[in-house]
């Protein structure tokens, strides 16, 4: 199944996108959800466009899917750069190892519900 017709990454992508006009447009902040959701919905949202962008760049590797290494790295990168470097260049960034938690949980989901693992050839 292509990334962009799965449910899951749908229901993330517009999960993101309501909550980013929300607090952006409308200037509403429901202080959990601002804080967390963007972090739990990374993972699904970035790894499920690089999937996509990998089938369609490699079409005979259409079932191509992530390996639990790939994810952990994805992991692991994104939280070095947004909990680890970014707080040191700007003052506009947190460090929270809360959220390194809420990009493992998206990473599990992502795990589970996108990569779709059963349809990979041997």
């Amino acid at each position: 199944m292509s990334v962009l017709k799965n449910p899951f990454f749908i229901l993330s992508c517009v999960l993101f996108w309501v909550n980013q006009y929300l607090e952006k447009v409308r200037q509403i902040f429901i202080p959990f959800v601002h804080s967390y959701l963007d972090d739990l919905l990374l993972m699904p949202v970035a790894l499920g466009i690089t999937l996509q962008i990998y089938r369609w760049i490699h079409p005979a590797k259409e079932k191509f899917a992530f390996t639990k290494v790939q994810i952990a790295v994805a992991v692991i990168y994104f939280s070095i750069l947004f909990e680890g470097l970014l707080p040191l260049w700007s003052d506009l960034y947190t460090r929270d190892l809360l959220d390194v938690v809420f990009y493992s949980i998206g990473a599990v989901l992502f795990y589970f519900l996108i990569n779709n693992r059963r349809t990979v050839r041997a």
